[in-house]
């Protein structure tokens, strides 16, 4: 038996926005309009954001406790009741971090320093779950020696934030989030859980889905097409869903579906057919196709983003955020439709 949860408001997309904005590639956004937003800022605050979101996750689970509206002021109250030192820990760190890490950084934090060893260390153990760059753990190591200071420069940073864009986005993808959160709501009580979140995450599967005892599902905008999930203990999940409305033609025949788009530019690449082609005799993992296709590995993730943008892959999820991808045949075959419909559309 599943529990199901629901997280409204747009706290999430506060966080989850500094996310994109920091990785825009990673989520089909162009990266000069994602510096423009960044720009907005001032240096200090530039500069205290892009450190962070070298290593920063989206606190999902810190989200979900947040008391009504779960909006971002509610969130930025929050953060601010937080101890300096303890702001970064609670909203910085994945869920999924092993507790050996979190022991390791404390151990920083009270020392003040940090050494090689504890740096190779740190970066053995995110390689377990979500990764870490050498600029990330040189960037986490270093605000972990300051803790406090860090912590309120980053308080600053996100209000500075808040009302240099996120007042004026928050006000803009409300009624889109309420919308997606009731479309959601009703879609629950159709499907199993597991069956819930494969069509909310259009095409993510969760592993072993007898042991999820604990569901939380977050609307988002910023997400979209995509979804982010945290696993952090045995049964639990959440997970923030696209909220966004697919954009669609507007008058007969003048603009082509965004995902029927996405679709044909994804198929215009050899490589990605043959990802198709692989994943077509049965499930992967990124490292599994790398070798195959004589590919290092972050090249390979980066076609397989680009093709569950188009929808044209699913990927199942283990408790360790294992994932492995496998070709949704179901999209393969809607493509044709779409386009047939699109072109017999009189104009």
């Amino acid at each position: 038996m599943t529990t199901l949860h629901w997280t409204s408001g747009t706290a999430c997309d506060f966080f989850l926005s500094l996310f994109v904005l920091h990785h825009a590639a990673d989520f089909g956004m162009r990266p000069a309009w994602a510096a423009g937003v960044r720009q907005r800022l001032s240096a200090k605050s530039r500069e205290t954001l892009e450190h962070v979101f070298s290593f920063s996750s989206v606190p999902l689970a810190w989200i979900s406790f947040l008391p009504a509206p779960q909006d971002a002021r509610t969130a930025l109250l929050a953060v601010t009741d937080l101890a300096p030192a303890d702001r970064l820990p609670a909203l910085t760190l994945p869920a999924e971090l092993p507790v050996e890490t979190r022991r390791l950084l404390e151990v920083i934090a009270a020392r003040g320093a940090w050494t090689s060893e504890e740096k190779v260390e740190l970066v053995s153990f995110y390689g377990r779950g979500p990764r870490l760059s050498s600029i990330g753990s040189d960037n986490l190591l270093n605000a972990w020696i300051t803790l406090a200071d860090s912590g309120e420069k980053y308080l600053a940073a996100l209000h500075e934030y808040y009302e240099a864009f996120f007042a004026e986005e928050e006000a803009r993808i409300r009624p889109a989030l309420e919308r997606g959160l009731a479309e959601a709501q009703s879609l629950a009580g159709k499907l199993q859980p597991v069956e819930l979140v494969e069509r909310l995450s259009r095409g993510v599967r969760l592993e072993n889905p007898d042991t999820l005892t604990d569901l939380t599902l977050l609307p988002s905008w910023w997400v979209t097409p995509l979804a982010f999930l945290a696993r952090p203990v045995h049964g639990k999940t959440l997970m923030a869903f696209a909220a966004r409305p697919e954009v669609q033609a507007g008058a007969e025949g003048a603009e082509a579906p965004e995902t029927l788009v996405n679709a044909l530019k994804s198929l215009g690449d050899p490589t990605r057919l043959r990802i198709l082609r692989y994943l077509s005799a049965g499930p992967l993992s990124p490292s599994e196709l790398a070798r195959r296709l004589r590919l290092r590995p972050p090249t390979v993730i980066h076609h397989l983003r680009l093709l569950r943008f188009a929808g044209l892959v699913k990927v199942t999820v283990s408790e360790s955020l294992e994932k492995r991808y496998a070709v949704r045949l179901e999209a393969l075959q809607s493509i044709h439709t779409s386009l047939q419909e699109y072109l017999d559309t009189n104009v």
